[in-house]
């Protein structure tokens, strides 16, 4: 679409120029399968596959060997849980937030129905866990803690170095989805087990991804066959997927300082002006958020209407996650940090990235108020 202000970075990215370019040469000229032993696979292998593991590492500060590639985040998510829980010899009990995204709450909720003890802590009105929450819930029992790094609706980043030390301590294993703050900001991995990143959300191409995995932590594999990715992830390598991903996290990385500063600046400024409308409340921690992440609820009216008067102008935004946003119930991100239903069901995420401008947050801040209110003023609940 011409002219698209798009502001939906949280649930995918367009794919940068330097990623797509390198994705293209190893779709038509490195295309060997990686497991073969002549000179095209060699190629696909070395330049391919072990450099985009060994960049990744260098970039996480981890060993190659404990990057396992993946087809996104949701499998990620899927083989750190099932795959610890499967590797027990007995039924256990397992820690997570009710702020989670779905790719985590699902595979616990189904850990449950095969007999697993699974303890959902609250958050406080900006979505914190709190430390002491999670030093009560711990169990002689415990396996496995997973808390999402920064989260993916309202942005708030979580004390994961406090959560991970805290788990540590009682000698069970710590995982996060660090989804959304994977490329825009430093990660503490200090004392962190399991890591869930994805590329689409990177500027990297969809269905690819990776978990890292510490040396030494047993999972059963989900999916079995020729033993690739270690014996972790059966089936040829999307070798185009990693290469893509590897190259987008170069880029992220290397302009992360001024990236995130740049964001961060226009961030506030949406905040500051929408929060002049009234009847608007600011989602998630005002501080203590992701560079790119904004999300509002609006009394009166439904966000679903909001975006949808949005793209009237060429305006792309959403109401929660992507993965759920088709459906009418009110976000339980939301709900979890205290928001009536009514107020829940009012949300707007507006989050930006490496191609927004100033001139694009002028535009939307110079049309929302306007859909506000007119929506508003067609609502029978408005006063």
């Amino acid at each position: 679409m011409d002219n698209l202000i798009y502001m939906d970075n949280a649930a995918t990215t367009r794919v940068a120029p330097e990623v797509k370019r390198k994705i293209d040469a190893f779709l038509t000229d490195h295309y060997g399968n990686p497991s073969s032993l002549y000179s095209l696979a060699d190629t696909a292998r070395q330049e391919g596959l072990e450099y985009s593991r060994n960049s990744i590492a260098e970039l996480l500060g981890v060993q190659p060997k404990e990057i396992i590639f993946t087809s996104g985040a949701t499998e990620s998510d899927n083989l750190a849980i099932k795959g610890v829980a499967f590797a027990q010899d007995e039924k256990s009990h397992f820690i997570t937030s009710k702020i989670e995204h779905h790719a985590v709450l699902h595979s616990f909720q189904w850990l449950e129905k095969q007999g697993h003890d699974v303890t959902y802590l609250p958050v406080d009105q900006n979505g914190f866990v709190q430390p002491e929450d999670l030093r009560k819930a711990l169990r002689a029992d415990t396996k496995l803690v997973s808390i999402i790094y920064a989260n993916n609706e309202i942005g708030t980043v979580e004390p994961i170095g406090k959560l991970a030390n805290i788990t540590k301590e009682a000698g069970s294993l710590f995982h996060t989805d660090a989804v959304q703050a994977f490329g825009k900001m430093t990660l503490d991995l200090k004392n962190v087990d399991l890591l869930s990143a994805s590329g689409h959300k990177i500027y990297g191409p969809k269905g690819i991804g990776f978990l890292y995995r510490k040396q030494g932590i047993k999972l059963e594999p989900l999916i079995h066959g020729g033993g690739h990715e270690g014996g972790l992830r059966s089936g040829t390598e999307n070798l185009p997927g990693i290469v893509g991903i590897a190259r987008a996290a170069e880029l992220n990385y290397a302009e992360m300082t001024e990236e995130s500063k740049r964001q961060s600046a226009l961030r506030d400024k949406i905040i500051n002006n929408v929060l002049k409308i009234p009847d608007t409340v600011l989602n998630g921690d005002s501080d203590r958020r992701l560079p790119n992440n904004t999300n509002f609820s609006f009394n009166y009216i439904e966000g679903e209407s909001i975006v949808m008067k949005l793209n009237n102008f060429n305006i792309a935004a959403s109401t929660g996650s992507a993965c759920s946003s088709p459906s009418l119930e009110p976000s339980h991100v939301l709900l979890a940090i205290g928001l009536p239903v009514t107020l829940a069901h009012g949300s707007l995420r507006v989050t930006i990235g490496r191609e927004t401008t100033e001139d694009d947050i002028d535009y939307f801040l110079d049309k929302l108020p306007g859909v506000i209110e007119d929506l508003r003023g067609a609502s029978p609940f408005s006063t």
